[in-house]
């Protein structure tokens, strides 16, 4: 039997102004899997991301990281074994340089300057963005952001990657060097994103969320030229290559 990377059972979750986000969420994402959580605005993609790594702590179901439940006193180990990329890379990037942004998580984890140094260079390495150590991330483009922002998290050499619409406002050339550089990365991968070409190339598997349910749960190729449920759901069906 395949070892489970995540298990959600029955999750719910509802926001501070009573409404729902999440509605009785339960499945299973074995190690290994890159999996594509697709939806509509408000579908709850988001949402759902956020209880993976204890932003959101469950009140309403429960979830299992690598066979333990995420809970308060767990959350530390938690979250060095899943790695959160946010939509908007301004959100994790938030020091005067790369090198700085990119050692802050294995610093918080009281590695050796040695350790921290090697962190970050064989995270910036993986990124294809050795060298820009000492360049302020306030001042790069947006595709060079997402691969630091991607980096930040690498550097704790987690075992669940999680990521957030990590194509969105990417030019063409941008977006396609992003997907290869995921598609390089061989850990357990989740990808909410409205982006069903780099669905299509990355995800074994693909889930379609809408208004805080579960819609289905299955292999890509067929979902993807599903043309009734996509549109149903708001999404516009890949170009074929």
């Amino acid at each position: 039997m395949s070892e489970r990377a995540i298990s959600i059972t029955n999750l719910s979750h509802t926001y501070p102004d009573g409404t729902p986000g999440l509605r009785g969420i339960s499945l299973d994402i074995i190690r290994g899997e890159s999996v594509g959580v697709i939806g509509p605005n408000g579908a709850g993609k988001t949402t759902l991301l956020l209880h993976l790594n204890g932003i959101f702590m469950s009140k309403n179901g429960n979830v299992e990281i690598l066979g333990k439940e995420i809970r308060k006193e767990n959350i530390k180990g938690i979250r060095r074994s899943v790695g959160l990329v946010f939509q908007d890379p301004n959100d994790q990037l938030f020091m005067p340089t790369v090198f700085d942004d990119v050692a802050f998580g294995p610093l918080n984890m009281g590695y050796s300057e040695a350790e921290v140094r090697q962190c970050v260079a064989r995270a910036l390495d993986w990124v294809g963005m050795t060298g820009y150590e000492p360049r302020s991330p306030h001042h790069l483009g947006v595709g060079e952001k997402k691969r630091i922002a991607i980096a930040t998290v690498l550097a704790m050499t987690p075992e669940i990657l999680v990521i957030d619409e990590p194509t969105a406002n990417l030019d063409p050339g941008s977006k396609w060097s992003l997907i290869e550089l995921l598609r390089g990365l061989s850990i357990t991968k989740i990808i909410a994103t409205h982006d069903l070409e780099l669905v299509r190339v990355l995800c074994q598997r693909t889930i379609v969320l809408d208004k805080g349910r579960v819609i289905t749960d299955g292999t890509t190729k067929h979902i993807l030229v599903d043309k009734p449920l996509l549109c149903a759901h708001e999404l516009a069906p890949p170009n074929a290559t």
